[in-house]
């Protein structure tokens, strides 16, 4: 897990480095002032000239500027290290989700990832500041003060080794019991940014059916199961603070007892004034240091478990990838189903697609039909490898769509879904993502073959007319038709429209229909629709029923010769006709 996180750090070793270098000189010059200090008192007690005291102090001086030079460089170097491989861990996570195929994404909740890649990146940004800078101050702090209390102080030193057994162990009952913890509060993490996330992007619906007061209520007790878990984990680890200061008190208290003792039974022979006054100055300094254990001790034990869980995202590998040597050239629009079982879990025992075998021409206008859950969706998600069959083969262009180059692949297939999504930016710059390098002439082709100019034309500033996150500030028929025109602008070799003129009326619906025919003939078109109004003027229509392919045929001779597709046209034309917008 570590090896895998520190593939993070990259540009920012030389500060990873530099950080933990300084601290080490800031401990060396902040040990070494007590040390000078104590000499100083004997010095004065014994009778020393002014001179001697002026020299002393012009040290303590120099010795002190050292150690906040050292300590504003160690600060400097790790706030960059820290930052950078925090910009570096968030960069690598989103990478990784992007590089995710829809099978490896449905194994997290879009929450869990949300949480990942801010909450759990920034536990671990504070751990590994902590790591550079505070994990190896305290330890050096503890190590070259014991050695110079031992120094300073001889035997009486001692009593700082006893207690490292007692706080070893007391520390490892606390991670113990508080990992569990931390693990079980951070699944209820993602829960709570589920709730938010899912209550944000249903606002109108929440406002609409008036159910403010039970997402509030829901959210309420999502926050307060998580505040529990906190409130239960917090007190585990509040024993760590009383622990570190019994023992170091205990530590100070037998230093002061002893130490005077000492001083005045030897007369100052066996220990003097000045060095006792050391020996309680390195107790404070381990006492700190001991603190700081205790402060990072805390923080890696909650960061363990984000560690963890962004090393899942990071260690996730697409279910789907290229082959070794891929395709890059699709020759034409030809599509083959051979055999095709495919079932979206290996451990489901149904299959959302049974023993599929359908062969569509470069150019042909393909409608398909069927009731909710007959898979259409499942099978054309098949055509740019979104996901893989179980069985048989889909080919594309007369080679098998795994023999291709998943990019090549994908850009020649344009879908758009009935629930497409539009990006914060304006008109032009969400079509743009069909082709970036398109021009304003093709932005505006592409827009009238999908007859989305009529409205455009209608904004003020046309298509520099911003678009909110969601497209929210458009009409369903509004945006399903920019998504067309989005997905024209790839100039594909096979276009698929799943559902996605549903929210338009059936007139507007024609309309884009003769013009996909009109502008691109030579492009294969498969379009997935609820009315029989959108596929009866198609080459062929495909009736799905339970995963399978029930009939194929034009219009007119499923009216005669299936009776799905019968019926799904007469309850539609006794029910008075199409939707309209």
């Amino acid at each position: 897990m570590i090896k895998q996180l520190l593939k993070s750090v990259r540009e920012y070793k030389k500060p990873s480095l530099l950080a933990p270098a300084m601290v080490s000189l800031e401990v060396v010059m902040e040990v070494i002032i007590p040390f000078i200090i104590a000499r100083l008192i004997n010095k004065i007690k014994a009778g020393c000239t002014l001179q001697v005291i002026i020299m002393h102090g012009l040290l303590l001086v120099v010795l002190a500027l050292l150690s906040l030079t050292f300590g504003i460089l160690s600060g400097n170097f790790c706030a960059q290290a820290s930052c950078g491989f925090a910009k570096n861990l968030r960069q690598d996570i989103y990478y990784s989700i992007q590089n995710f195929s829809f099978d490896n994404i449905d194994r997290f909740l879009t929450s869990s990832l949300v949480t990942r890649l801010t909450t759990d990146v920034g536990n671990v940004q504070m751990a590994y500041m902590m790591i550079i800078r505070i994990a190896v101050r305290a330890p050096f702090m503890l190590v070259f003060a014991f050695i110079m209390a031992f120094v300073m102080g001889g035997k009486l030193a001692w009593i700082f080794l006893f207690v490292l057994p007692f706080l070893g162990a007391g520390l490892s009952f606390i991670i113990y019991k508080a990992m569990p913890v931390f693990r079980k509060v951070f699944k209820k993490y993602d829960r709570l940014n589920e709730s938010i996330q899912e209550n944000v992007q249903g606002i109108r619906v929440v406002k609409s059916f008036v159910r403010e007061s039970y997402e509030q209520e829901k959210f309420g007790e999502a926050a307060d199961d998580v505040r529990r878990d906190f409130t239960k984990a917090e007190r585990i680890l509040a024993f760590n603070g009383p622990l570190m200061q019994f023992c170091m008190y205990t530590v100070m208290t037998f230093v002061l007892s002893f130490g005077s003792y000492t001083v005045i039974t030897s007369r100052g022979l066996a220990l003097d004034v000045g060095q006792l006054s050391s020996m309680l100055t390195y107790s404070f300094m381990m006492l700190m240091s001991l603190n700081m254990v205790s402060m990072i001790f805390v923080m890696l034990t909650l960061s363990a478990e984000s560690a963890k869980r962004i090393v899942e995202v990071l260690t996730e590998r697409p279910t789907l990838s290229n082959p070794e040597h891929p395709v890059f050239e699709i020759p034409d629009g030809s599509i083959d189903f051979e055999n095709v079982s495919f079932k979206y879990d290996n451990k489901a025992r149904l299959y959302a697609l049974k023993d599929v075998d359908l062969h569509i021409s470069s150019g042909e206008v393909i409608g398909i039909i069927g009731g909710t859950g007959s898979a259409k969706s499942s099978l054309v998600q098949l055509i740019p490898r979104l996901y893989d069959v179980n069985e048989g083969s889909v080919r594309v262009g007369g080679r098998d769509v795994r023999e291709y180059d998943l990019e090549t692949l994908r850009d020649q297939v344009a879908m758009v879904l009935q629930k497409n999504v539009l990006f914060s930016g304006t008109i032009a710059e969400n079509l743009r993502w069909g082709n970036p390098d398109a021009t304003d002439e093709e932005l505006v082709q592409a827009c009238r073959m999908a007859c989305a100019d009529e409205f455009i034309d209608t904004f003020p500033d046309g298509y520099q007319t911003q678009i909110t996150q969601g497209g929210t500030n458009v009409s369903g028929g509004q945006k399903q038709r920019l998504c067309i025109a989005r997905a024209l602008l790839k100039k594909p070799k096979i276009l698929i429209l799943d559902d996605s003129t549903s929210a338009v009326d059936t007139r507007t619906d024609a309309r884009i229909r003769q013009a996909f025919r009109s502008f691109i003939p030579e492009t294969t078109k498969i379009i997935i629709a609820q009315r029989t109004a959108s596929v009866e003027d198609a080459d062929r229509i495909v009736v799905m029923d339970s995963g399978r392919i029930h009939a194929v045929g034009t219009h007119a001779e499923l009216m005669e010769n299936c009776e799905i597709y019968r019926e799904i046209y007469e309850s539609q034309n006794k029910a008075g006709g199409e939707d309209h917008e």
